[in-house]
């Protein structure tokens, strides 16, 4: 940015530093929302409490069902955004 653009638009600054900083607090959010990791520990632990015998296959196929179905969506997204970002 030239000092001729620059000095005009010096007002906007603090604008465009507050945009900047919600722009990586939601990229942080999205991260951590589209994390596998967490959702692939609770599946591990769920198989646990059913081998334990602190929940019944009903209740395990339920959640199981569920989890399942968050990994989809989450491997979905991770997927557009790969290709999003692709050259």
């Amino acid at each position: 940015m030239g000092l001729l653009t620059g000095l005009p638009t010096l007002p906007l600054a603090p604008v465009r530093g507050v945009v900047w900083v919600a722009e990586r607090v939601a990229e942080a959010a999205e991260q951590s929302f589209y994390d596998p990791a967490p959702v692939e520990e609770e599946l591990k632990a769920l198989e646990q409490d059913l081998l334990a015998g602190r929940i019944d296959e009903a209740a395990f196929e339920e959640r199981e069902e569920e989890l399942l179905d968050r990994l989809d969506e989450i491997r979905l997204f991770r997927a557009s955004r790969e290709r999003e970002t692709r050259p």
